[in-house]
């Protein structure tokens, strides 16, 4: 890839709290990195606009940083929006672990994931933490196809062996037989052709603790400090799995998770509804990060995460679909609804409360604050360098086209009031063109 220029109006988060839009230019290298950023007025900006490959933006549209997908099960993908009103037990015995046992047959893996692949790049997903299933080849299938279509992916073959809660037809034959897996996988993906880069890396993916033995818990931590692998899991999601982590172990996801080694820099926990203050700090310190499922939540965890305080603390943080608890494999909608949970979290939902008691004063989140998750906070949790398009980030990138349907953005406009017109009304309709790392691979 030759390095080039692209010009027009960009706007990304400073801070949660702060959105910025600007004229700008980006010289992008021919490593995919943003080398410089100028404002348009200056010296610097003309500079860059004398380059032999300049990509300009019509004036319709806005440069947006690419949205970061912290929590989705690939496979679940062909039940997205099924049994969504049957309780968790249900929905996971009679649904979802019959789904993911096919997944034995690499053949249908690949027709799932490759449509899978393409529809998050149509809806501007540029990077994406994959759960894949216990079946290695098939998860080799997911890592192939984010490669073939240039997206960052971050894929986990589940590990999970616990005879008294995992079905027998799905799950590994012990530990030791997990933990074999998970090296070999290791191995593989950062082997595969076109991956030199390592665009597309291995996440050590314990399903959560109830499907795990301590054994396979321990020996998975020490595999994650070994071979320097990302971790992803649930925590605390519902009433359910945080009371059973509290009897098993006597301690909360959090602090097990922990102790177990697998609390590690840039570890994603998903949902975690249900952390306390001291369970948010220990995240905080071990650099780690939560992904807010909203759309999921809603469902299945029976809370809803209190993303005020998880930003108010400084904890890491950025959305995820979950796709399939979660309908809809859009990080923009999955940013209005994490705006809809804070409000009624703070509001309160029962009417026959009296207002005064109904909810969590001061609870809410702003549109701005959602457009950070989705872009710089997601990336940020995850160690990637994006989010921003600031020099030094990588160029991942979402044209949008803003003249057209509900997604009309005014030249005068503040960027606080883009911001929110973007999250309420951005879809694949008003992305025109999407890059990873530098590469355009959908207009």
């Amino acid at each position: 890839m030759s390095a080039f220029v692209v010009t027009g109006r960009a706007l990304a988060s400073r801070t949660p709290q702060e959105t910025v839009l600007e004229n700008v230019a980006l010289l992008v290298a021919d490593d995919g990195i943003i080398q410089r950023r100028a404002i348009c007025g200056t010296q610097a900006y003309q500079d860059l606009q004398s380059s032999e490959t300049l990509v300009h933006l019509p004036d319709d549209t806005l440069l947006v940083p690419g949205l970061t997908d912290l929590h989705i099960h690939a496979p679940q993908w062909p039940q997205a929006g099924t049994a969504l009103d049957r309780p968790l037990e249900e929905w996971l015995g009679t649904y979802t672990f019959p789904l993911e046992t096919r997944y034995s047959d690499a053949a249908f893996a690949a027709t799932v994931y490759e449509d899978l692949v393409q529809t998050l790049l149509r809806n501007g997903t540029t990077t994406a933490l994959y759960f894949a299933t216990i079946h290695e080849e098939a998860s080799l299938v997911l890592a192939r196809t984010c490669i073939k279509y240039g997206q960052r992916g971050f894929v986990g073959l589940v590990a999970m062996d616990h005879p008294d809660l995992c079905p027998p037809n799905y799950r590994q034959a012990s530990a030791q037989d997990a933990l074999d897996a998970t090296r070999r996988f290791i191995h593989a993906v950062r082997a595969l052709p076109g991956n030199e880069a390592g665009l597309v890396q291995p996440v050590i993916t314990p399903r959560f603790i109830p499907a795990c033995s301590d054994a396979l818990l321990n020996g998975l931590g020490a595999l994650a400090a070994e071979m320097n692998v990302k971790v992803q899991t649930h925590a605390s999601e519902s009433d359910w799995e945080h009371h059973h982590v509290l009897e098993r172990t006597g301690q909360t996801d959090t602090s097990a998770l922990d102790a177990f080694g697998l609390l590690r820099d840039h570890t994603i926990l998903a949902h975690a509804g249900f952390l306390n203050q001291n369970d948010r700090t220990l995240v905080k310190e071990r650099n780690a990060g939560l992904a807010h499922c909203p759309i999921s939540n809603a469902f299945f965890a029976g809370a809803a995460l209190p993303v005020r305080d998880v930003l108010d603390e400084h904890v890491h943080c950025g959305l995820g679909t979950d796709i399939s608890g979660g309908y809809s494999p859009s990080i923009f909608e999955n940013a209005r609804q994490a705006v809809l949970a804070s409000r009624m979290l703070e509001s309160g939902t029962n009417p026959e409360i009296p207002p005064a008691k109904r909810g969590l004063p001061n609870h809410r989140i702003d549109f701005q604050e959602a457009f950070w998750l989705a872009t710089r906070g997601g990336a940020e949790a995850l160690g990637v360098p994006s989010g921003q398009l600031l020099p030094g980030q990588a160029f991942d990138a979402l044209e949008l086209r803003c003249t057209s349907g509900s997604l009309r953005l005014s030249s005068q406009g503040s960027a606080a009031s883009c911001a929110q017109k973007i999250v309420c009304h951005a879809s694949p309709e008003t992305i025109d063109r999407v890059w990873i790392n530098g590469r355009l691979v959908k207009e």
